[in-house]
């Protein structure tokens, strides 16, 4: 109902009398839903800006396939490498998608969680954000079977083949992988199995790829 002109003068003169408690009461009273609304727009766009002055650039996507790694092993593999190859690790990151799982033969209550991360992995490599795979032997299994990951000995440099040769892994007569649990950085993480490392097929930041593997070869000699 739209008030008169009396009626309006009456509430600012009640309102100019009325101590501090009482106005902020009676604002929120009579002005909840604006107020409320407000808070919700101001609260998005802080929220938005933060984000922005937050969000890093991604040096490499890796991906982690039924594994559990520490934080120690985790800043090793995000922070350590970015630090050791020149990158500000403030402003970038090795993004990681953890936790995911492939089997052939899921358990029943994990079947819901392999098909998701299957429908993952599969978004990601559609939209070019993986470069690298950290597996077990069952998720290394499976990516070679399908041809997800590129042959090594061709991608590493010179320099390193002597180093690394001891750790090439072949699946079949594909020499795709590398047997990373050996190497320093890996061996006192406390995994209960071999541990591999991949490049996926079609890799969208192959030079960085590289210079991964040649970080964490640094630990083993060279």
């Amino acid at each position: 109902m739209r008030l008169t002109r009396e009626e309006r003068a009456a509430r600012r003169t009640a309102f100019r009398q009325m101590n501090l408690a009482d106005k902020a009461d009676y604002l929120f009273t009579y002005y909840k839903l604006p107020i409320t609304l407000a808070a919700l727009a101001l609260a998005l766009v802080l929220s938005g800006v933060y984000r922005q002055a937050t969000k890093k650039d991604v040096v490499l996507y890796a991906a982690y396939l039924n594994l559990s790694v520490g934080e120690d092993l985790d800043a090793q593999l995000n922070e350590g490498f970015l630090s050791a190859s020149g990158y500000d690790p403030r402003k970038t990151e090795v993004y990681r998608y953890r936790a995911l799982y492939l089997s052939d033969n899921p358990s029943e209550e994990n079947l819901q969680y392999a098909y998701t991360s299957n429908l993952k992995l599969l978004a990601a490599a559609s939209a070019g954000q993986i470069d690298l795979a950290l597996m077990n032997r069952e998720a290394y299994d499976i990516l070679s079977r399908n041809g997800y990951l590129m042959e090594l000995p061709e991608l590493l440099p010179a320099s390193l083949s002597p180093v690394l040769e001891p750790y090439l892994t072949a699946h079949g007569d594909t020499v795709n992988a590398l047997e990373v649990s050996g190497l320093p950085l890996f061996q006192s993480a406390g995994f209960p199995e071999t541990v591999f490392l991949g490049v996926v097929t079609n890799c969208p930041r192959l030079p960085a790829a590289v210079e991964y593997i040649e970080y964490l070869a640094e630990g083993s000699g060279t």
